[in-house]
């Protein structure tokens, strides 16, 4: 069994980089198939103003709805998946929640990754792909697409700097970066070499 997490800061790249091969699991945390509380939890952590989900600033109400939706991905999704052998590829995993909630909201580092622990019951990825992007050119990106901006995307520069730099200095056993500015294409291929190289299968590829 191979766990993949893609990760990157949210204005990076077209996160369907990997298709619609039905040999990989891909779901993320929060969109997950039927009515699971992942799908609305991590939706209204999104999409509602700072007002309506953290009055005050009390961004522990967002970490939290952000780890009952990745709670709810690993038990109904991830952890079934690879306990059938399947090769799991997953939209953001813990990697995301030190880069917003402690880098990015500057929440204490200790406390997010316990409560992250406990949300995940210890599940590590065996390869993370970060795809990194400049702010200026993610913004740019997405204004090209014409993508509607989601409330952590409205945040300012300065705050995805930080969730940037925490992504930039994340490393260690199976962490790989990938130069997301490159042009689709050069990132896909890049990518999908790395999956390759940790399953051993260049069939999951779709073409």
């Amino acid at each position: 069994m191979t766990f993949v997490v893609v990760e990157g800061p949210k204005a990076r790249v077209n996160r369907r980089w990997c298709g619609g091969s039905h040999h990989v699991a891909r779901r993320r945390a929060g969109r997950v198939d039927g009515a699971g509380a992942g799908r609305h939890t991590h939706r209204e952590a999104a999409r509602k103003t700072g007002a309506e989900i953290a009055p005050r600033r009390a961004f522990g109400a967002e970490l939290f709805l952000f780890l009952a939706a990745r709670a709810d991905l690993v038990e109904r999704v991830i952890r079934p998946a690879l306990d059938s052998g399947q090769v799991v590829i997953a939209d953001r995993f813990g990697l995301s929640t030190i880069a917003y909630q402690v880098a990015g909201r500057g929440l204490p580092r200790p406390d997010v990754e316990a409560a992250l622990r406990v949300a995940t019951g210890g599940l590590v990825p065996d390869l993370t792909l970060i795809l990194d992007i400049p702010v200026t050119v993610g913004r740019e990106r997405q204004r090209s697409a014409g993508k509607a901006q989601d409330r952590i995307e409205r945040e300012d520069d300065t705050f995805h700097t930080r969730v940037r730099d925490a992504y930039r200095s994340a490393s260690g056993p199976g962490i790989v970066h990938i130069d997301a500015s490159q042009p689709k294409k050069a990132v896909q291929d890049a990518a999908w070499r790395e999956v390759a190289a940790a399953t051993g299968a260049l069939s999951l590829r779709s073409t």
